[in-house]
């Protein structure tokens, strides 16, 4: 609740209408000054995310451990007493990715560790490295090359319109840049547009949901409801983690708190992975072998769903590199 100065003025800045005590009855406005340091926006701004009744904690403390409940709860007319599912997920999302931001992984490690496997597959590929000490060029056909075959070479050697499209943008790409600074562009771009990639997944991952599920009970409403909270369940646990693993990770490598934070992290990854289950039993009320069943296809064809999604937005952000 803000604890602004209340105006002397009785006349509501929103609608006009006579405002006798703190809130206009007729638009629900609080009566206080409409201008306002930064520090009070700030503060206001988390005010009205967790409006200072236990609705914040008590959120979250279902959300991470009792699946469903704060669903079924919502649908059932219970709101005041929690955030409402949209509120909660642009909470979360903007906490984890404003620390992500803040704490970025190093990408030098990342590279170093999955280098080996890029490796693999670009010889898979028939691309060869060049493997200098400052520099690791990716050498492609010349495109002077690849347009000679096209013109002079055996039908089978030719590039089909696609293949070629393809082909150019990749020469493009690895002619301008290193292995390094590929990664590094990838990483920055994955993690600017994720937010992106997630608003797109969950309205698939409700359509699934509707598509396995009587239509006269549920509503496409609730499975979006579900949704919501399922990934802002998610994206709280992985939060959780992320914060756990920079905090114990300031000890350095070695130290044995690194071993607390990966037993964290193994727990944690169990979690995200079960959750669904118990959540999908408690919220759609059907026997636990039916929910086990629709539970674990629905994981394998979101999984493949988001399999699909990251692969073609790789591909995306490899040809659009500069």
């Amino acid at each position: 609740m803000s604890h602004s100065k209340i105006r002397e003025d009785k006349t509501c800045l929103n609608c006009r209408h006579v405002v006798e005590q703190k809130f206009c009855p007729n638009c629900g406005q609080e009566n206080t000054d409409s201008r306002k340091t930064f520090h009070h926006l700030f503060v206001h701004f988390f005010e009205d995310l967790t409006h200072y009744e236990n609705a914040f904690w008590k959120t979250i403390k279902n959300l991470l451990f009792k699946p469903s409940t704060l669903t079924k709860e919502y649908l059932s007319g219970k709101r005041l007493s929690y955030l409402a599912p949209v509120r909660l997920y642009i909470f979360i999302s903007f906490i984890t990715f404003l620390l992500i931001a803040m704490f970025p992984s190093n990408i030098n490690d990342e590279i170093n560790k999955s280098e080996k496997q890029l490796d693999k597959e670009m010889a898979k590929a028939n691309i060869k490295i060049d493997k200098g000490e400052d520099k690791k060029y990716f050498h492609l056909k010349t495109m002077k090359e690849i347009d000679s075959v096209q013109k002079y070479g055996k039908e089978e050697d030719k590039l089909n319109a696609t293949s070629y499209w393809f082909t150019e943008k990749a020469i493009h790409v690895t002619e301008k840049n290193t292995k390094k600074e590929i990664y590094e562009k990838f990483v920055e771009s994955f993690f600017h547009n994720l937010p992106k990639i997630l608003f797109i997944i969950m309205p698939f991952f409700a359509f699934f949901l509707w598509l396995f599920h009587n239509k006269k009970r549920w509503y496409y409403f609730d499975h979006g409801i579900f949704t919501l909270h399922y990934f802002s369940f998610l994206l709280l646990i992985f939060l959780i983690m992320f914060v756990i693993d920079r905090l114990l990770g300031l000890f350095g490598e070695n130290s044995p708190l690194s071993y607390v934070a990966a037993i964290i992290n193994f727990v944690g990854t169990i979690w995200m992975c079960y959750y669904f289950y118990p959540a999908h039993h408690r919220f759609y009320g059907e026997s636990r072998i039916v929910s086990f069943a629709k539970s674990v296809i629905l994981f394998i064809i979101n999984s493949l769903f988001i399999l699909f999604l990251l692969s073609f937005y790789v591909l995306y952000t490899f040809i659009n590199l500069h």
